[in-house]
């Protein structure tokens, strides 16, 4: 009974283990001891530093983005700026900025250091590894190490080596009850002890496994309630895993499940906010704005400050939405959102950045974008996306400059886009081959003259085709009717089309897709009535 039980729990989760085989070394301890995951060198929830790695590096799928280095962020107060967050993100967070910005290395280390002491992580090799970093940060210097023999740091090894035995208890205990479950064949125990186990690992470090442990629940889910929970568990984890694809399908799983619980509308926001983040890391940005955007006020204060803040919310769905919508959708659903207006009351500047945009003041934009540029690029989610938005919003802003007017200047063109004349025309170059712009440019005269579409040849060759649609069908419907009346047409079964039971008369009761009007009815005048059309619309264009 134990030995089936147990392949069946095993199998049920192969295939989301499957996707977490080939985990970093530091990530891949195995389930039965966790001593193993706590003596890893480097931790498993590395999210930074790993030379041209993203921060997505711990999934399978990894993607490689130039690693840039931030000397001097202009608006980011560390202390504020991660007291949004709780939990693991707030330490890979801290860890991310640590090894991106040497202004910062020294400040962000300590303080996730102090976040790690203070909780009683389990997750010892992750502290001690953060130590290491602070002290080499200290020894060999740097913009932010201007420091003294005091700033470097010893491995509290008592603390540690409790912790890593407590860690080691905890897995052998949690596992015994595990099995002692499966063995009397107790199904919501078997749940309850998969997702501590889970819970367990995850506070471990040990993500591939308690992806696993979670994974494992969905067997024994009974109600709704626990559909939710197990999809909110492997969201987490995947989240932190890099593995944006497995959340959306998770998401869309949580989202189909029926009524959940009193917490409906926070879990549904939670649900958008993790939606959002998927897109986002999936590069498919109008995707993301609307999730964004459609987030309730449930999240303002920071409910899922272990995933996202409302900071985040803010920012994340304004610039996606600005490299993303024309001016009419960022009128209906950005400005006149009720409820994203109060997570861009937390971020005043992308408030002013999208109201700019909206008015035509690209130069106000463009300071605004300049002056927070260093900030998202220390952003976990937002760093290897800012180039992209940011072109995306500055083609978009260039598309909307030009639509209103048939001539351009191209000297004051540039000068409120902060740019110079040839610069300009080849970022213009670039949109009308893209077929963005509908436009010439002078380069004698530094012009940008837009083209002109002749309307009434439009209308013509669009009512000639339209006549020439008419007449196929007539000839169609001609040539059934003469094929029916000549016996050519093969009779099918009984009350389908063409049977027994079929009408004598070929058009009786059938109307045109295009109107109301039977064909029977209209036929006789179709051919004759497109050709007066033409002839009147030939006679006026060539009046005599």
């Amino acid at each position: 009974m134990d030995t089936s039980a147990d392949n069946h729990v095993t199998s049920s989760a192969s295939m989301d283990s499957d996707m977490y085989t080939d985990q970093q070394a530091a990530n891949a301890g195995t389930p039965s001891s966790l001593s193993n995951v706590a003596l890893t060198a480097d931790g498993g929830n590395n999210t930074g530093g790993q030379g041209e790695q993203d921060h997505t590096g711990n999934s399978k799928r990894k993607r490689f983005v130039k690693v840039v280095e931030v000397d001097a962020p202009n608006n980011l107060d560390l202390d504020a700026y991660i007291a949004t967050y709780k939990g693991h993100t707030k330490v890979n967070r801290l860890e991310f900025i640590a090894d991106r910005c040497p202004a910062l290395q020294i400040d962000a280390l300590k303080l996730a250091i102090q976040e790690l002491k203070n909780t009683n992580t389990l997750h010892i090799s992750r502290y001690m590894n953060l130590v290491r970093k602070l002290n080499e940060a200290v020894k060999f210097g740097g913009p932010g190490s201007a420091s003294v023999s005091s700033d470097l740091l010893t491995v509290d090894k008592a603390w540690a080596d409790s912790q890593m035995l407590k860690a080691k208890q905890q897995t052998d205990l949690l596992e015994g009850e595990l099995k002692n479950y499966k063995r009397n064949s107790i199904k919501e125990s078997i749940r309850m002890g998969n997702i501590e186990l889970g819970n367990h690992y995850y506070a471990c470090g040990d993500l591939t496994s308690a992806h696993r442990s979670y994974s494992r629940t969905r067997d024994y889910c009974t109600t709704s309630k626990h559909i939710i929970e197990l999809c909110m568990n492997v969201i987490k984890a995947s989240i932190e895993l890099g593995n944006f694809p497995h959340v959306l399908t998770y998401v869309v799983k949580a989202e189909s499940t029926p009524e959940v619980a009193q917490d409906k509308e926070l879990t549904k926001a939670k649900l958008k906010a993790a939606s959002g983040l998927a897109n986002l890391d999936l590069s498919k940005y109008p995707a993301a704005a609307r999730d964004f955007l459609s987030i309730g006020e449930e999240l303002v204060g920071n409910q899922y400050g272990d995933v996202i803040s409302g900071n985040d919310i803010a920012v994340y769905g304004g610039l996606c939405a600005l490299a993303s919508f024309n001016r009419t959708e960022l009128k209906r659903l950005v400005i006149d959102n009720v409820g994203f207006r109060q997570y861009l009351e937390l971020e005043p500047h992308i408030r002013d950045l999208i109201q700019g945009f909206y008015n035509s003041n690209y130069a106000l934009c463009l300071d605004i974008m300049d002056k927070w540029k260093n900030d998202y690029l220390l952003d976990l989610h937002l760093h290897s996306h800012i180039e992209a938005l940011y072109t995306n919003i500055r083609k978009k802003a260039l598309v909307q400059f030009t639509s209103p007017f048939l001539t351009v200047d191209l000297t004051k063109m540039a000068k409120s886009f902060s740019t110079s004349v040839p610069a300009l025309e080849k970022e213009l170059v670039s949109l009308i081959i893209g077929g963005q712009i509908d436009a010439r440019i002078d380069s004698q005269q530094k012009i940008l003259w837009a083209k002109q579409a002749n309307k009434r040849s439009a209308i013509f060759d669009r009512s000639t085709a339209m006549g020439q649609d008419y007449e196929r069908e007539a000839k169609a419907l001609v040539l059934r009717m003469q094929m029916m009346n000549h016996g050519l047409v093969v009779k099918g079964p009984p009350g389908e089309r063409g049977g027994p039971n079929d009408g004598e008369n070929p058009f009786e009761g059938v109307h045109h897709p295009r109107g109301g009007r039977e064909v029977g009815n209209m036929f006789g005048g179709a051919r004759a009535g497109v050709s007066s059309f033409l002839s009147n619309f030939s006679r006026d264009r060539h009046p005599r």
